[in-house]
């Protein structure tokens, strides 16, 4: 009788094949990993993958970027840079990157105003800006305030308790106006009791809010400013006096009395009915690109004049089981036919005209807290604000870049969960491996 275990060269033969076989995966693998990149990110938002809002800008840019690294020889930030930028290049052919040692360069580095190593020069056609801190947020940021054709000023009234675009209370609109200087926007505050008249170099003039009524030569100098076909943004809340009714008249439009009440909040978990929620967006430039939630506390309603010299277009509205209450919200609210007004409630108007061959433009919300540092974070609020000021000042390309937000930051874990991590790699798993290479080496020994 035939026997069919093999022999022992048999076998050595078969381990052979086998090693060799296995070598050459293994080299075949390592050769392909230098060919080619695979990448898979779980963190939330790819946060560490080139975001949308980056792809986005790359695609809008026209002309080649060059980056230049102040480096020394054998500096770790070498590998950090080079492959932060790699995921740029990646989505972009025409990136250069190239590394500059600060010690055999002190010429370059006179030239260029370098102040830390591991600083990047990033070189867009005959403008150029420095940056001290290595992040994505940091170069896309970078990159679109040099793709700006010219500086943007927005204007902002003071003078009358408006809402400070560099304050940091929480009624003050400052993290939304540090965003868009980080955009490359300059940000400006003007008194107008003490100023004779608005900047003519301004972009935008920002109305966010006032607490008290401006005086008589300062509507006077709004509404010309807004005759000559200046840009406008005016944010406004349910119940305030600041006389500027001649205002909404040379803009066509109606103030509407009462403050927003809107139910759908409740089925997100939002227990005070004066939070309005839009969810829905018009084909406007604003808000075509927008998918999140926009939350609106204590917001009001607007109404288009028939016969305005405006083009109005309606970029804000709530659903239509929404109404205008008019009497106090304390608890419990109901809507009252006979005096409310039903919805939906049109909350954000933009408007435009022509005027001297040029496309003058105004939006207007009936709600500043959607930008307040207590709101800013809520839904799409953020990047609405930011839309809103890229539309007014012409900078539409941009419109559809999104501000990223990573939501997993910091990874928090409780006195046990670390107990657990630390007793499982610690201990657990190498006494298992330990004692399943005992019983493996007993198993063997007994044959």
């Amino acid at each position: 009788m035939a026997n069919r275990h093999p022999t022992k060269n048999q076998q050595r033969l078969q381990n052979l094949i086998f090693l060799v076989l296995f070598l050459a995966i293994i080299g075949l693998l390592a050769w392909l990993s230098t060919r080619y990149t695979l990448e898979s990110d779980w963190t939330s938002n790819n946060r560490n993958t080139l975001s949308d809002a980056s792809i986005a800008l790359l695609a809008t840019l026209d002309k080649p970027v060059k980056v230049v690294a102040f480096v020394r020889e054998g500096s770790l930030s070498r590998e950090a840079i080079s492959e932060l930028l790699s995921r740029y290049q990646r989505n972009r052919a025409d990136i250069e990157l190239s590394f500059t040692n600060p010690d055999t360069d002190p010429q370059a580095v006179r030239e260029q105003g370098i102040t830390l190593e591991g600083e990047l020069v990033i070189h867009y056609g005959d403008k150029r800006e420095n940056i001290k801190l290595l992040s994505e947020e940091s170069i896309t940021n970078a990159l679109q305030r040099l793709a700006r054709i010219d500086e943007r000023w927005i204007v902002f009234l003071a003078g009358h308790g408006e809402r400070d675009p560099l304050g940091e209370a929480n009624f003050h609109i400052g993290e939304w106006g540090e965003n868009l200087q980080q955009k490359g926007f300059q940000l400006q505050r003007i008194n107008l009791g003490t100023q004779p008249e608005i900047p003519t170099n301004t972009a935008v003039l920002v109305i966010a809010d006032p607490q008290t009524p401006l005086l008589p030569g300062e509507i006077t100098m709004v509404q010309r400013y807004v005759e000559q076909g200046g840009n406008l943004l005016w944010l406004l809340e349910p119940g305030q006096q600041t006389n500027l009714q001649p205002l909404a008249e040379q803009l066509g439009i109606e103030i509407q009395q009462g403050t927003l009440v809107d139910p759908s909040g409740q089925l997100l978990g939002i227990t005070d009915p004066r939070f309005a929620l839009v969810s829905e967006y018009t084909q406007h430039p604003i808000t075509a690109q927008m998918e999140a939630l926009t939350l609106f506390p204590q917001a009001g309603g607007l109404l288009i004049n028939e016969e305005s010299p405006w083009q109005a277009d309606v970029i804000l509205t709530t659903l239509e089981r929404s109404w205008l209450e008019q009497d106090e919200i304390v608890d419990r609210v109901d809507f009252n036919s006979g005096r409310d007004h039903p919805g939906p409630i049109i909350l954000g108007l933009a408007l435009t005209r022509e005027i001297a061959e040029h496309q003058q433009r105004a939006v207007i919300i009936h709600d500043a807290d959607f930008i307040s540092n207590s709101y800013i974070g809520n839904g799409g609020n953020l990047n609405l604000g930011v839309n809103i000021i890229n539309w007014l000042s012409h900078d539409d390309r941009f419109i559809s870049i999104p501000t990223k937000i990573s939501d997993d930051r910091h990874l928090e874990l409780s006195t046990i969960e670390q107990g657990v991590i630390g007793f499982s790699f610690l201990l657990a798993i190498p006494g298992g491996l330990l004692l399943s290479g005992i019983g493996i080496w007993l198993t063997r020994r007994r044959r």
